[in-house]
């Protein structure tokens, strides 16, 4: 049984923005795979919902004339993952969102769900940052554009605006042409399970395919909010492909971590997957991008 006060299914963003206005208390629902879970457990009790579920400007993905990759917020994710432009520029996300509960959820859960319930195990995000998305949030007074580095506020919570909305996903073309990504995540079941971590590895590859050009290493569950490890990023820059490498990153990022001990796993055994699972993942990126490392 849901407890909820009323429902209000929006025609568009500017009638969704408006039910927001009249609102304070609204709460937005598209799949509502995590709202309606809240609503059952009695912690959204009462609520109200404004559904953006079918609108279409909402939804699908699309690519804009300078290459840049447009992912509707209402997009779930089996569509990310079987989708054409997904596959071929960025199958990194599509993999991830692919590991995301099992099949029932995925084919209700969006993608904007996942990044707005702020969660750092949300199995979409560290890919997200891995790939340098920004977030292009609509309200009362226009669009904003925002770095998802710059979206998460802590445990649970973002910067987004009662009376905004997220609609859209945007991935330009720069931070995914050239590129080989890997998502690792780690559960104690194989399947349905929420992230004790995930791990996200974009790497770029020089001309000739030795040695490291560009580099991206993000985390979920690694701290309180999704995170990237950018001192670690930068120090490996240049580094030729090898073990070496693999060292140097799983070592690096521990100094930028800031795991916690939960019901699930201990900070320890989390440091212990954080380093192995940045050097693993980073192998199979470095095959992605047409590069190897040699044992």
């Amino acid at each position: 049984m849901y407890d909820i006060e009323k429902y209000y299914q929006a025609k568009d963003v500017a009638d969704c923005i408006r039910a927001l206005r009249e609102d304070p208390d609204a709460v937005i629902i598209s799949g509502g795979s995590d709202v309606l879970i809240k609503i059952r457990e009695g912690k959204m009790a009462g609520c109200s919902l404004v559904s953006i579920h079918g609108i279409p400007e909402l939804e699908g993905i699309r690519m804009e004339d300078d290459g840049t990759i447009v992912i509707g917020p209402a997009t779930t994710f089996s569509h990310i993952t079987n989708n054409d432009i997904i596959k071929k520029h960025i199958p990194i996300l599509g993999n991830a969102v692919d590991q995301a509960g099992g099949p029932q959820l995925r084919n209700i859960g969006t993608i904007g769900g996942n990044v707005c319930n702020g969660v750092t195990s949300a199995d979409s995000a560290s890919s997200l940052f891995a790939l340098n998305a920004v977030l292009e949030l609509t309200g009362p007074d226009g669009v904003r554009l925002l770095p998802i580095q710059e979206f998460y506020s802590g445990p649970g919570r973002t910067v987004r605006e009662h009376t905004e909305l997220l609609t859209a996903v945007r991935i330009t073309r720069e931070n995914y042409e050239g590129f080989g990504g890997h998502y690792i995540k780690y559960g104690k079941r194989e399947a349905m399970e929420i992230a004790t971590m995930g791990c996200a590895v974009h790497v770029k590859l020089n001309a000739d395919k030795t040695a490291v050009e560009d580099l991206r290493i993000a985390f979920g569950v690694a701290a309180p909010t999704p995170m990237r490890c950018t001192k670690t990023e930068e120090s490996v820059k240049g580094m030729p492909l090898g073990q070496e490498l693999l060292n140097a990153v799983g070592k690096g990022v521990l100094e930028e971590v800031n795991p916690r001990t939960s019901w699930r796993a201990s900070r320890e055994f989390r440091l212990q997957l954080i380093e192995e699972m940045s050097r693993r993942a980073l192998a199979q990126a470095v095959i992605y991008a047409g590069g190897e490392i040699h044992a």
